[in-house]
């Protein structure tokens, strides 16, 4: 038996072939906290019936259902990739690196139709049974990045799912040692694309990269539940990074108004050869839009720059993860 609290619960992902068709958990996620949940349709007759004083609730219809939520994890060294993928719409092959144990997934902005998952947490009752919500169609619908001094690398998932079963088998979960990303293996660079150099005095970034979808794809003969959804807007992405004033690098910026490329990386332990554990965020072109420094009393000052990422025409935003992972 599970301990009866959120100590004994899980979550499990994989990807799926059909949207919506359940296929068992492969891979386990050590999180925070999660979100998902069923949420429900209803319509009430309100037909009169002489004497009747409330509505009569074999009368009630549940008319579609969908599943929304989010998930919040540390990114770690191995097993990011299934949501990547998601996230950012590229189908990826890992690319062995010379002849070591070494693989590098590039995830490039695209399309994302065709990427959805099974989710499937387990929910501890207090007397040790775990329940099973398995989440069907799953799409990644946005994601932020964030990591501040003396902090993990977190992330947060946005989930929009197309239908919820408590009738699967709880997959039986298992933690491979995956290790989390930190501040102190973080470095920032900007300036001109793949010739970045490093900015001084970051204390804090977030990245959030978001994927407007039409999520409202209910049509008949489909009983109530939603077809895939498509995206239907422009990508979005935008973030945050905090600093000591140091420099006026990013200060000019924002008065020019030019774009400058934005690489955000952690790099982790050596994995063989010149192969370190990576994950990187790059951004061939942002924009500052807010937060030149001000002066609030006698503390050093420290601006907070947000900004938004553009197209340069040439180069899509991608992330970049480099683990021992064989598959995505």
């Amino acid at each position: 038996m599970a301990i009866g609290s959120g100590l004994g619960g899980q979550l499990g992902i994989v990807a799926e072939s059909t949207y919506g068709t359940f296929v068992a958990p492969t891979r386990f996620l050590e999180f925070t906290k999660e979100s998902l949940v069923l949420k429900k349709t209803t319509a009430q007759s309100a037909g009169v019936a002489a004497g009747r004083l409330m509505a009569l609730s074999a009368r009630r219809v549940l008319t579609q259902k969908e599943v929304s939520g989010s998930v919040d994890l540390e990114v770690t060294n191995t097993g990011m990739g299934l949501l990547l993928q998601a996230l950012m719409g590229t189908t990826v092959s890992p690319v062995q690196q010379a002849a070591t144990i070494a693989y590098l997934q590039t995830h490039t902005l695209a399309d994302s139709f065709g990427k959805f998952l099974t989710i499937q947490k387990g929910v501890p009752l207090t007397t040790g049974t775990v329940t099973d919500k398995s989440f069907t169609g799953c799409k990644v619908t946005s994601a932020e990045f964030s990591c501040e001094v003396g902090g993990m690398l977190m992330s947060s998932w946005e989930i929009d799912g197309r239908d919820c079963s408590e009738a699967q088998t709880l997959a039986s979960a298992s933690y491979p040692l995956r290790n989390p990303f930190h501040f102190g293996q973080l470095a920032i660079r900007a300036g001109t694309f793949a010739s970045e150099t490093a900015l001084d005095g970051v204390r804090k970034f977030s990245v959030k990269i978001e994927r407007p979808m039409a999520t409202d794809r209910f049509y008949a003969g489909a009983s109530g539940l939603k077809a895939q959804p498509i995206s239907n807007d422009l990508v979005k992405v935008t973030g945050t990074v905090e600093t000591d004033y140091v420099a006026t690098t990013l200060d000019d910026l924002h008065t020019s108004d030019a774009a400058t490329s934005l690489v955000i990386e952690f790099i982790g332990p050596n994995i063989a050869s010149t192969y370190f554990e990576t994950f990187r965020i790059v951004l061939p072109a942002i924009k500052i839009d807010e937060a030149p420094p001000t002066i609030d009393g006698f503390e050093v000052i420290k601006p907070s720059y947000q900004f938004t990422a553009l197209f340069d025409g040439t180069n899509p935003v991608a992330i970049e993860y480099m683990s021992t992972d064989t598959a995505v």
